[in-house]
């Protein structure tokens, strides 16, 4: 139980997210936090001979081997100091009330529920990588390159295998199953005002039934007994009987979820025990992005540790360090994802622009009919 939780805390990402609340309330910076800053910025200067130090500022649960970072570390004569700073609203918050006196060269985490906001605060430095070139056009969402895509992951319904067939059951298919009197107290999902998957559901949601059908499938699924938790931990690891002793047979979880069963297992099984619904419109794409914060004293730097960050050594490392996918399509995926893991070819689509200017109005109408 204990290697499962680790996966709890690193593969909430897009954290992507990953990424637990969604909290609008900017983060203050502690005393204990400023003087940290201030005796990194003393040392960023360049000794002869000892590392340069470049800061990256991220959200909690960003993940990557020592061994990979001290490889970018020796080649490039630096020092890489992680700033972790909450979830992924929070950190973003830091990074833009400290713009004027940035407190990082790079910033890693913002995700495409956030990319908006990111860039219309103008705190990242255009960077167009040579590493694009790698990177599929359809995760570079921002077209002056202030924010570069590094991974994805989709949220998705997962199942439990054994449950759906004892009970002779096809499992769900469509976001419709789910308020199928068949289906009827089956679910489990994460509220949307403090869950980063949770909020990806809701967007798929919208991007399948659209702003004027969205309330009205959720009110389908409120009256067939949708279970709603505050997190993904409680709704997976509480209620889902796929990974616990829960009651329920359907979760909001990741595509990547029934790879990490397998791969964090104290035996594991010759099949996942869980699946995820990868059908047309039934998932949410969370893609993560990195970016040179304005005000950097070490550009030249940030560029090299951006340029390692979407090369295939740091790629091939993501999958099993945060359970997302890398963007790079040259890197090559380990063994478990291979084989347990599945890719939707068509997640429902809601623009960043459109999330930026509708996240509180949706999460109020989706808070008024489900709990309400």
């Amino acid at each position: 139980m204990q290697r499962l939780f680790i996966y709890l805390t690193v593969a909430l990402c897009f954290a992507l997210a990953a990424c637990q609340s969604q909290a609008e309330t900017p983060a203050e910076t502690t005393s204990e936090t400023s003087e940290t800053v201030e005796a990194v910025s003393a040392e960023t200067e360049p000794v002869e001979g000892k590392p340069t130090i470049i800061t990256m500022m991220s959200h909690d649960s960003f993940n990557i081997s020592e061994a990979v970072l001290a490889e970018f570390e020796a080649a490039n004569n630096a020092k890489v100091e992680l700033l972790p700073t909450g979830d992924a609203g929070a950190a973003l918050n830091q990074a833009i009330l400290s713009k004027n006196n940035p407190l990082a060269d790079v910033f890693f985490g913002v995700d495409n529920t956030f990319l908006s906001r990111a860039v219309s605060e103008d705190v990242f430095e255009p960077y167009a990588s040579p590493l694009l070139a790698d990177i599929p056009d359809a995760l570079e969402l921002d077209p002056e390159h202030r924010l570069l895509p590094v991974d994805f992951g989709d949220v998705c319904l997962n199942y439990d295998k054994a449950w759906f067939a004892e009970q002779g059951l096809a499992p769900p298919a469509s976001l419709e199953d789910l308020a199928d009197p068949a289906y009827k107290s089956l679910t489990v999902v994460e509220n949307p005002a403090t869950s980063s998957p949770g909020l990806a559901f809701l967007l798929a949601t919208i991007g399948t039934f659209g702003e004027d059908g969205y309330q009205a499938y959720w009110q389908s699924l409120r009256d067939n007994d949708v279970l709603v938790t505050s997190g993904w931990e409680d709704a997976y690891w509480g209620q889902f009987s796929g990974a616990s002793d829960g009651e329920r047979p359907i979760v909001v979880s990741y595509a990547s979820s029934p790879p990490a069963e397998i791969y964090f297992a104290e035996t594991p099984p010759e099949a996942a025990p869980t699946a995820a619904v990868v059908s047309d419109g039934t998932c949410f794409r969370q893609i993560e992005f990195v970016g040179i914060l304005k005000g950097t004293a070490q550009r030249d730097l940030a560029e090299k540790l951006i340029d390692f960050m979407l090369g295939q050594r740091f790629q091939e490392d993501i999958p099993l360090q945060m359970f997302v996918f890398p963007a790079n399509q040259t890197a090559a995926l380990p063994d478990v994802f291979t084989e347990y893991s599945a890719v939707p070819e068509n997640p429902a689509i809601v623009s960043p622009e459109a999330i930026e200017a509708n996240r509180e109005a949706w999460l109020e109408g989706w808070t008024e009919v489900v709990l309400r």
